[in-house]
């Protein structure tokens, strides 16, 4: 890993100075659509009701184990090893409810594929877009991003991706020395591009 890692630095600037390229911030731009923070809001409220789900039915549990350590004692062997069953056989459903949907692959995948994918897949047909029309051989994406050390702020194209997409970035202070810019997007009445006014639905 390190050697590739190392690979990357050496010859990034050699791949860099052959070819046309640009670099977006992911990030960035997403925090500029309001449609991708409402999907993450219905995604929060919708994890939150499965977690209270998850944690009300471990919360019986501990409740029926501590009446039936207090009774255990009284109890015959045979109804105390139903009982322990009966205890273990409901563990295991609470467990399968949260693998179900906290697991990989689970319902929390799913939602977040169903609210965020559409959203996601716009933003990549924009960048596509872009850099078929600017010639650009490849763009990288700067947020997170572990390799890219420096990249001057005339290269990146996060407001042509957001102008594609018909949002405007709100007032932003830029930082030279970390890269990062924020601020808020208002939705324009037209779109530019028509295949984003009207994304297929998922």
């Amino acid at each position: 890993m390190k050697r590739f890692l190392l690979s990357i630095i050496i010859f990034l600037p050699l791949m860099l100075n052959a070819q046309k390229y640009a670099c977006v911030n992911t990030e960035y731009i997403l925090s500029n659509i309001p449609d991708y923070a409402s999907a993450q809001s219905k995604l929060d409220k919708q994890s939150a009701a499965w977690q209270k789900e998850i944690e009300d039915k471990f919360q019986e549990i501990d409740k029926l184990y501590k009446t039936f350590q207090q009774e255990a004692y009284l109890l015959p062997e045979n109804l105390k090893r139903k009982r322990e069953d009966e205890l273990k056989a409901k563990e295991a459903e609470a467990r399968e409810l949260q693998t179900k949907y906290f697991g990989p692959g689970g319902e929390l995948d799913k939602k977040r594929a169903e609210l965020m994918k559409p959203i996601q897949d716009r933003v990549y047909n924009a960048i596509e877009r872009i850099a078929k029309e600017k010639g650009y051989a490849f763009i990288l994406d700067k947020s997170g991003s572990a390799t890219l050390l420096y990249v001057s702020a005339k290269y990146d194209v996060s407001d042509q991706v957001l102008d594609l997409l018909g949002y405007k970035a709100g007032a932003r202070k830029s930082d030279a020395d970390s890269g990062q810019e924020g601020g808020n997007a208002t939705r324009r009445k037209e779109v530019g591009n028509p295949e984003m006014r009207n994304p297929s639905k998922r």
